[in-house]
């Protein structure tokens, strides 16, 4: 049976000098994180009978159950890491919190990995993330970095950091997690003790995000601008509306500051770019993520190649995929319900699929907690105003609660 699910039909990929890489039933594309990022990608690579080798640490996580390979480690553990990524033709992530050590190491092996421990370097600490962004001039919020909580406060008294601003960990943070807005003296309980980047707190108009790709051969094409709304508890995105309303002006101004950003990075693979749409119009880049992303799901359901198809597809080299969308959608998170933890139970699934236009992507999550992200929906339509209706609706209906 697992020699039956590993044949994949030969084909060729040109490489970036132009000699061909033969991917064959012997291809092993690896990749690091088996959370529903991995899911959703080991899914789209089914579509060609690739089954991804995934590291993570319990074969129970999402992606365990869509793959044949699945080896149990840690991906922040230099050994975990190197000996299962020495076995791989590709090595690519799924959350960029992993070991780039190993990585590095690999590279220098001639281990193919996408995106780069050097790129991952940066973008993982977004003090050096920021550091970059000034030295490409690339536009982004004002900054500062402090070493610990004690700093930020001594600033603060010296007058040389000013109310409002936002302290973001440099590292390890993700879904909200690592940052908080700190709006006057009376939320200096909020401020974290980490090193961390504090930055203005922005004039936002809109929260923008275009997800991007690039292959080993230079070929980069983007998706079409989002536009998302955050949840103001959990500080991660609630919904998200495509194509983003806004003028087309500052669409390409977003789409061409993203390919700037993935070129800068000379990244391959996806990068998704966040944006910051000011009160003046002014665009700015917030941060980045070299991964399929939460700013990319509805792609499964709306566009003529997903996110995740996307992903593959530029790490293994080949000719990209359209980014066309077949119609306007909204994608909305599936949270763990506030005060609920434990066993999953989904309230209001047959009424959602009940409706027309509405694809549920469960996680498989067994554990539900407050606003964690146990899946999506994607609402298409032929026009935003009837998928914003029908999300609307979603939203009200589906709830995730522990049984």
């Amino acid at each position: 049976m697992i020699e039956e699910l590993t044949i994949f039909d030969t084909f060729a990929v040109k490489s970036k000098n132009m000699k061909q890489q033969i991917i064959n039933s012997d291809f092993k594309l690896g990749v690091l994180g088996g959370g529903q990022l991995g899911k959703m990608m080991a899914l789209a690579a089914g579509n060609w009978h690739l089954p991804l080798h995934i590291l993570d640490k319990e074969k129970s996580f999402p992606a365990g159950l869509f793959t044949p390979y699945f080896t149990a480690g840690d991906f922040k553990n230099y050994d975990d890491v190197y000996a299962f990524g020495k076995n791989m033709d590709v090595l690519t992530i799924e959350i960029e919190h992993v070991n780039t050590e190993a990585l590095h190491q690999l590279e220098k092996e001639g281990v193919k990995v996408h995106p780069a421990p050097a790129v991952l370097d940066t973008i993982k600490d977004k003090g050096l993330q920021k550091q970059f962004y000034a030295k490409k001039n690339i536009p982004t919020a004002p900054f500062r970095l402090f070493a610990d909580k004690a700093a930020i406060l001594e600033a603060v008294e010296e007058g040389t950091l000013a109310y409002p601003f936002v302290q973001k960990s440099r590292t390890a943070g993700y879904d909200g997690k690592g940052v908080a807005v700190i709006k006057d003296a009376g939320q200096t309980d909020k401020i974290m003790d980490t090193p961390s980047m504090v930055e203005d707190l922005v004039d936002i108009d809109k929260e923008l995000a275009v997800i991007v790709a690039r292959n080993e051969a230079g070929q980069v094409i983007s998706y079409p601008v989002v536009d998302m709304e955050f949840n103001p508890d959990a500080n991660l995105v609630e919904w998200l509306v495509c194509p983003a309303e806004i003028s087309e002006d500052i669409a390409q101004k977003a789409d061409q500051l993203a390919k700037e950003v993935i070129e800068a990075f000379d990244c391959c693979g996806l990068l998704a770019v966040e944006l910051f749409l000011t009160k003046s119009q002014e665009i700015l880049v917030n941060e980045v993520a070299p991964r399929p992303h939460n700013s990319g799901h509805h792609t499964i359901d709306s566009c003529y190649t997903s996110q995740f198809e996307q992903h593959v597809r530029a790490v293994l080299n080949m000719p990209l995929g359209s980014t066309k969308m077949k119609c306007p959608s909204i994608m909305v998170n599936l949270l763990g319900a506030p005060e609920h933890t434990g066993h999953a139970s989904y309230e209001g699934l047959d009424e959602c699929l009940a409706m027309e236009g509405v694809n549920l992507h469960l996680y498989g999550k067994t554990t539900t907690k407050p606003f964690r992200k146990m899946g999506h929906a994607t609402v298409v339509a032929d026009d935003l105003a009837t998928a914003k209706s029908q999300a609307r609706k979603v939203k009200d209906i589906f709830r995730i609660v522990a049984s």
